[in-house]
């Protein structure tokens, strides 16, 4: 299914009322360790097809959710199971690490 992208106004129905554990990717355009790691985001949402969904958040176009949970500094990855806040890794990371870290958290 790849990567999608998520907004505050959709991020409740999206990430909190998702029936499968959600990823979100905290990132900005401008910010290059975000595009730094979006490959990697990409192939594991692929090999982790239906197991956990992946989505992107852009923090200058939707304010309200990165406020909300004290978004400091980009990429920030949180993982978010029933609703709830799980796991939470802030900065890039090799493909492996991120890879490691979701199947560990799922």
């Amino acid at each position: 299914m790849g990567v999608t992208k998520v907004s505050d106004q959709d991020f409740e129905t999206e990430v909190l009322k998702s029936d499968k554990p959600v990823v979100v990717d905290f990132w900005a355009e401008w910010c290059g360790p975000c595009r730094m790691i979006a490959p990697a985001l990409e192939e594991i949402a692929g090999s982790l097809d239906g197991k956990v969904k992946i989505v992107k958040l852009n923090v200058d176009e939707n304010p309200k959710v990165a406020a909300q949970y004290n978004i400091m500094s980009i990429p920030t990855l949180m993982l978010f199971k029933n609703g709830e806040l799980s796991s939470r890794q802030v900065g890039a990371a090799p493909k492996a690490k991120l890879e490691q870290w979701i199947t560990a958290a799922v």
